[in-house]
């Protein structure tokens, strides 16, 4: 199956070239101003629902939390004022493991963050594969993570291809995408997603920022690459999102409402974290979520227990409840990242 569409005029171009285009464009890089990281995760667990085990977190085919091997690489490019631009470059070659469908394998090479982000007189301006200008996801960093943001749960995406500009000011930040509104692979069928983020308060200086967020337009059903209705259907949401760190203790928040892929949705989470031992070494978590979709409803209570056993691998164990399919999910990580 091909997973990236461009216009019909062009070709189909499949994964796997791209991903050894990207590989290409990390072995080409000649520069001081460079760091590479090398990347890779095991993850297995059990599904009380199927009655066997697994070897994802989230869904079979989601893009995260899967067993897979890969690298990060940032490039910065210097001028006589500074830092004028970002490159960034993470792919990944992940193992797909279908419980649900008879523990049918596939190996998928992933790229998840691939944008130049270019320092202008005004505000930074990226291109690529980014993050869209909504909730949670627009600045919580969750690829490494058990616990999910809404838009990680379906209601958005978070990483999107397109374009977006973001601007700093002492009081906060704002920022504004256009992407495709696919998520992981590239449509062109009429689709398309805005979406723009206010927020109050700096989170590295304040520990504590508030967001508001609104998007809209006409956005595809996708769960990692695949492509579950090809017809784009309207959007329109706004949400809200609290981050508030107070010593060892975190809290996030998000909720969203509107109409998402034509139907009248809205959600919510909140995140209770807490950091413990020397150096905040390990974190206990604990998150309660529920969404409405059309006529649909479900909740989900979530916890995750994280261990930095050295500076480069951590541990997880997390634990899921979903209430529609009475399904409890244990699930275990091993997540390495050292600096090449």
């Amino acid at each position: 199956m091909n997973y990236f569409k461009v216009p019909r005029a062009c070709p189909w171009i499949s994964p796997w070239l791209t991903f050894v285009l990207l590989l290409c464009t990390v072995n080409s890089a000649e520069a001081q101003d460079h760091l590479l990281y090398f990347e890779a995760q095991g993850i297995g667990g059990y599904s009380s629902a199927l009655h066997k085990a697994i070897f994802y977190s989230q869904n079979p085919d989601a893009e995260m939390q899967t067993p897979s091997i890969g690298f990060d690489y940032v490039k910065r490019f210097s001028g006589e004022s500074g830092d004028i631009a970002t490159f960034a470059l993470q792919g990944r070659l992940a193992l797909m493991v279908n419980a649900e469908k008879d523990n049918d394998v596939k190996l998928q090479p992933q790229a998840y963050n691939a944008y130049l982000k270019v320092r202008t007189p005004g505000p930074y301006v990226w291109v690529g594969h980014n993050r869209a200008a909504f909730g949670l996801s627009s600045y919580l960093d969750s690829h490494a993570l058990l616990l999910r943001t809404l838009e990680l749960q379906g209601f958005g995406y978070d990483r999107d291809w397109g374009v977006g500009a973001s601007k700093d000011f002492p009081w906060g930040d704002l920022s504004f995408t256009v992407t495709t509104g696919s998520g992981m692979p590239i449509y062109f069928n009429g689709n398309y997603m805005l979406a723009g983020r206010l927020g109050y308060g700096v989170l590295n200086r304040d520990n504590r920022t508030v967001g508001f967020s609104f998007g809209c337009g006409k956005t595809l059903e996708t769960m990692g690459y695949e492509l579950l209705n090809p017809d784009p259907r309207r959007m329109t949401l706004g949400g809200v999102d609290v981050t508030w760190l107070r010593n060892n203790l975190e809290h996030r928040f998000e909720a969203l409402g509107g109409t998402w892929l034509g139907e009248d949705t809205y959600a919510f989470l909140y995140r209770f974290g807490v950091n413990l031992g020397q150096e905040g070494r390990l974190k206990l978590e604990a998150q309660p979520s529920y969404w409405k979709f059309g006529s649909d409803d479900d909740w989900q209570v979530s916890t995750s227990f994280s261990f930095l056993a050295t500076p480069d691998l951590t541990l997880r164990l997390g634990y899921t409840y979903d209430h529609n399919t009475n399904d409890n999910m244990v699930v275990f990580q091993i997540y390495f990242y050292r600096k090449i």
